[in-house]
């Protein structure tokens, strides 16, 4: 019996192999659905933003932002989410999966659009290295965009439907420190899709 032989077809079969799921990762992504009562918000992260993707997808995967609120809105400008204090129900993960601030990834091409994902921080003169908050985001409301914010925090995704569902919870009535006086709670869902439905589907291209 040949054994170099049928090492070799052993070792060029993992090869194979390696290429073929390699060549699927690069054809999928991940769709993520906020449910909320006023309906869902489905969005993309984006690739050129590992460090933020990798952390939410964790976050998200291990229910950290089930059962939490939006605990600031801005109508015309912006929702935010992700305090994990804000919750009413346990939910039992892991709490070092809640790292430190995250490196800053501020890229030029992706700026604060209708339906930016951002990364919350805290200002300048504490973080002047713009690390971003290890679970708070924001979601731009306005359908101008909040342009005013380019440069300065990291944006990580978009928006795919739902527009509708930031709106309502944007007019909802808040306090005086822009809390609602209603909670508006959430629960997140992510599933792997193929790219080619996401851009069929959501009208979305990726670069």
């Amino acid at each position: 019996m040949n054994y170099k032989k049928y090492l070799l077809l052993f070792a060029l079969f993992f090869v194979v192999l390696a290429v073929y799921c390699q060549d699927e990762k690069d054809n999928t992504d991940y769709l993520i659905t906020i449910n909320t009562d006023y309906g869902k918000i489905k969005l993309i992260l984006f690739d050129d933003t590992p460090l933020h993707k990798q952390n939410f997808l964790d976050l998200a995967t291990a229910g950290v932002y089930d059962h939490i609120i939006f605990h600031r809105i801005i109508n015309n400008f912006m929702i935010q989410t992700g305090d994990y204090t804000t919750r009413n129900q346990p939910v039992d993960y892991n709490p070092k999966i809640i790292k430190d601030p995250v490196t800053a990834e501020i890229l030029p091409h992706y700026l604060h659009v209708h339906g930016a994902i951002g990364a919350a921080r805290s200002g300048d003169d504490i973080n002047p290295e713009r690390k971003s908050n290890s679970t708070q985001f924001y979601i731009i409301q306005n359908n101008k965009g909040a342009h005013h914010l380019d440069g300065q925090y990291t944006v990580f995704g978009q928006v795919m439907s739902g527009y509708e569902v930031l709106d309502a919870i944007a007019a909802q009535p808040t306090s005086k420190r822009d809390r609602p006086l209603k909670n508006i709670r959430i629960t997140v869902d992510v599933i792997e899709v193929s790219k080619a439905d996401i851009e069929k589907f959501y009208n979305f291209t990726y670069k």
